[in-house]
């Protein structure tokens, strides 16, 4: 089969979804193609332009996702849903690839028109919205960063929780009464993250 840009891209998700950012090469991504590395080159510069061609497809895809999802709103919703939309938009893209937040986060910075089109449609919903355009872009960064951030907790979270004694256990309930005791509600993943969202969409109502 003929190599492109695109296949080197599928091959290069799929090593790095066993290897991590850290560990993946062209060697590696020209084995899963069963290709020469060097034939690569003639498509992709090298690593660091394969990591953000791979970054820049997780936001085309988030987009195109977001898209769709605005798509379903009712007409009068507000913006704080258009908001809340396309971040769970995005949250479920990235969840998509075993390490994609961590290839978002640490990804070369390079022009992406993935990540601009995303960028450029959340800025345009906090305008839309009534936000001082002084203070819409560090609201998108803000919201775009707590998405990233929020997805690399859930993706190197440990399979199992650490084993601890009942002495430990008990030690650690006295020493810290609001992290290990029923005060604090205990939320699942996905309504931690919507009322996250709204959290910050309040916050970013009330600046002037």
């Amino acid at each position: 089969m003929k190599l492109t840009k695109e296949r080197i891209v599928d091959a290069g998700m799929a090593v790095f979804a066993e290897v991590g950012y850290q560990n993946l090469s062209m060697r590696q991504v020209a084995d899963r193609l069963d290709a020469h590395a060097g034939s690569l080159y003639y498509h992709v510069r090298g690593k660091e332009e394969l990591l953000a061609l791979m970054a820049d497809r997780v936001c085309r895809r988030a987009y195109d996702a977001g898209t769709a999802a605005l798509a379903a709103l009712p007409s009068a919703t507000t913006w704080q849903d258009r908001v809340q939309a396309q971040a769970t938009a995005l949250r479920a893209e990235i969840k998509e690839h075993p390490g994609g937040a961590q290839l978002l986060a640490e990804s070369p910075g390079m022009l992406s028109t993935g990540a601009f089109s995303l960028m450029e449609r959340l800025l345009r919903t906090l305008l839309d919205g009534g936000l001082p355009a002084a203070h819409c872009g560090i609201a998108a960064d803000t919201l775009l960063s707590h998405v990233t951030g929020f997805v690399l907790q859930e993706q190197n979270r440990p399979t199992a929780p650490p084993a601890v004694t009942a002495e430990l256990y008990a030690d650690l309930c006295e020493r810290f009464p609001l992290v290990m005791g029923d005060l604090i509600p205990r939320l699942s993943d996905d309504e931690k993250f919507s009322r996250s969202v709204r959290l910050l969409c309040t916050g970013f109502a009330a600046l002037d």
